[in-house]
Formats: structure tokens, sequence, C-alpha cells
């Protein structure tokens, strides 16, 4: 996996891309550009991990169903002018790959909003298409069935998607960015040099 081609391949398919060292140096970077505005936040262990939330309301009004009441939350965020997530894989060739149970992150991604982020660590990346989705359906959904303590076998082993029908099943919607959405005005990857989240 080389990060300078996944960077390449997501400019050429119209991202906006950056990059930082450390989690803190993106967090500051996403506090000081974002100022006076409406911001949803994807629940996610890698805007967790940097302290997002609580930098990015000291001047904006943030929504984010990990900390505020979660239907309220959910459709303020979906609101909102910008919206900032993680993705479960980034390929090399430039795909951003994102699993959904209720589908309030992934949908809060496609339309409609004025600036649209993708923060990522470099845990999160994969040669290509093939490895991207694998790594999302076995390794970042097992995770994330886990932390939710879903009733699912990914939940109880840990070790791979089984394609399950389960009730308590997170992975219901998968989206693929091949490029930044008509209906948002800009799409930026901020990449961080450390590994984040799932």
């Amino acid at each position: 996996m080389n990060i300078e081609n996944a960077v390449k391949n997501l400019e050429k398919r119209g991202f906006t891309v950056s990059r930082f060292g450390t989690k803190e140096a993106a967090r500051d970077y996403l506090a000081g550009k974002l100022s006076g505005t409406v911001i949803g936040m994807g629940g996610s262990v890698t805007l967790q991990q940097m302290g997002l939330f609580d930098a990015l309301s000291a001047g904006n009004t943030v929504w984010n169903h990990w900390v505020q009441e979660p239907g309220e939350a959910r459709v303020k965020a979906a609101a909102a002018d910008v919206y900032i997530a993680s993705a479960n894989a980034v390929a090399e060739t430039g795909e951003i790959i994102n699993i959904d149970g209720s589908g309030n992150r992934a949908a809060s991604t496609l339309y409609g909003k004025k600036e649209v982020y993708f923060v990522v660590g470099v845990n999160k990346f994969a040669g290509d298409f093939d490895k991207a989705l694998w790594r999302a359906r076995n390794i970042a959904s097992p995770k994330n069935a886990q932390r939710l303590n879903a009733n699912t076998p990914c939940a109880k082993n840990g070790d791979k998607c089984y394609d399950c029908q389960s009730p308590g099943r997170i992975c219901r919607g998968l989206v693929v960015h091949w490029g930044p959405l008509l209906g948002v005005g800009r799409t930026e990857v901020v990449i961080v040099n450390e590994d984040l989240g799932y």
C-alpha cells in the first residue's frame, strides 16, 4: 500500500487531500478552518480519538449523536452545512468506502452539504478496491459490531463478516465514493499519519 499513490488517485478523482503527521495537527487544522457554521459529525472512533467535537464546538454549532440526544442530533447533523466522518476503508485507487447500519452517516456524505470531510488514519488504506471492501467488511465492521455489543457472529468472534441476517446486524448499507458528489460543494480527505479508529 502506497499512500503517495493513494493521494494522487484521490486527487485525480477530484477530491481535495490534506495530510498531517498527528491527530492533533489534523484536529487543529479543522478547528482553524471551520468557524461560525453548523457541523454534523458521523459516529466515529477516529473523530472521538481526535477530540474533534470539543475542538469544533468552541466556534461552531456541532451535532454528534454520540454526544447529544441521538434522534435530534442525527436529524440536525443531516441538515448541517458541513459534515465530518471517517471511512471504513480507502483504496489506493481512490475509492472511499463506508458501511452503515442506520444510514445517517452514509446519507449525510451524499447530498446537500457545502463541505464534506473524511478524516482517515493510515490504517484505513488498502491496495485496491477489492481489498478496501474486504477491509471494511472484515476488519472495520466486526470491530464496530463489538463496540456496539451487537448480537452477531462477527461481534462474538471478531474475525470476519459472516454476511449474517441477524436482527442486530449493523452492516445494512454500502456507499462507495468514486468521486465527489455533484450535490456537495467540496469533499476533502484529511489523512493522518497514525492508526486511528477501526
